[in-house]
């Protein structure tokens, strides 16, 4: 059986609540290991896929990423739905619970003082798309073929212009949704835009940001990105959440990420 073990989050002890039946990566189920005053939560992972060189080798894997994001968050969810968390970052791994205590020694102050800044906190979600609405028609078929190379190159041109100007009023509008929401947030994270794979939206991703949100207010922040979008065509704002508060985690321990020793 491998040594290794998975850490999800790190929580203050004691931890009560979180359903017996959640289970983690490799649908393993998942346990606390405590030292001093924190609660690690944990689940074992197997070596052929967590020890360093196959883990590198599975990052580049988008579906066997896809997955053990899912099993993450749903772990990390679970926690939070009971109390305050710090979420680690995906494939956090020590080796035994001798290493687990190590994390929660060598990062109580970390740890502590994320939790005193994030209880009581969620994560939303703002991202805005400029959807292919936002392109001008083609003109239909029926329109006179151009007379000239100069009408041709008239009509390039218009139709340029006019994705310029699209582009640019969602570029302002995302701009404007930005500030308005962190205005009513505790804090925020601009992330780059997704593009590819990872955008998985029609649309090209204009703004992708994270807001720190008090849960009580939760439903006033939704309500007020809902006010601030407009109903216009080409634009299609998408709102996440509530999460765990993963942008604002600062945790900066070079031995996240790693086999611990």
């Amino acid at each position: 059986m491998s040594d290794l073990l998975y850490v999800y989050a790190v929580a203050r002890a004691p931890l009560e609540g979180v359903p017996a039946s959640t289970e983690g990566v490799g649908g393993a189920p998942v346990r606390p290991v405590e030292g001093d005053g924190l609660i690690a939560v944990v689940s074992d992972v197997r070596a052929e896929d967590f020890e360093e060189a196959p883990l590198r080798k599975h990052l580049e894997d988008l579906d066997w990423l896809s997955g053990t994001a899912r099993a993450h968050e749903s772990v990390v969810r679970a926690v939070s739905d009971v109390t305050g968390v710090v979420p680690l970052r995906l494939a956090t791994v020590c080796r035994g619970e001798s290493g687990v205590r190590r994390l929660l020694d060598e990062g109580y102050d970390r740890f502590t003082s994320n939790l005193d800044r994030l209880e009581g906190h969620v994560e939303w979600g703002v991202k805005l798309y400029a959807t292919a609405q936002a392109e001008p028609a083609k003109e239909p078929a029926s329109v006179e073929a151009p007379s000239s190379g100069r009408d041709y190159l008239r009509r390039r041109l218009r139709s340029r212009q006019s994705r310029e100007r699209n582009w640019a009023q969602a570029d302002a509008l995302a701009r404007r949704l930005h500030t308005e929401l962190a205005g009513h947030a505790e804090a925020q994270r601009l992330h780059r835009p997704q593009s590819g794979e990872l955008a998985r939206a029609d649309g090209v991703n204009v703004l992708n940001a994270a807001f720190l949100v008090r849960r009580a207010e939760s439903e006033a922040f939704v309500g007020l990105v809902e006010r601030l979008t407009p109903q216009e065509p080409g634009i299609r704002v998408e709102v996440t959440g509530p999460w765990a508060p993963y942008s604002f985690a600062d945790l900066s321990d070079p031995r996240e990420g790693r086999v611990g020793a």
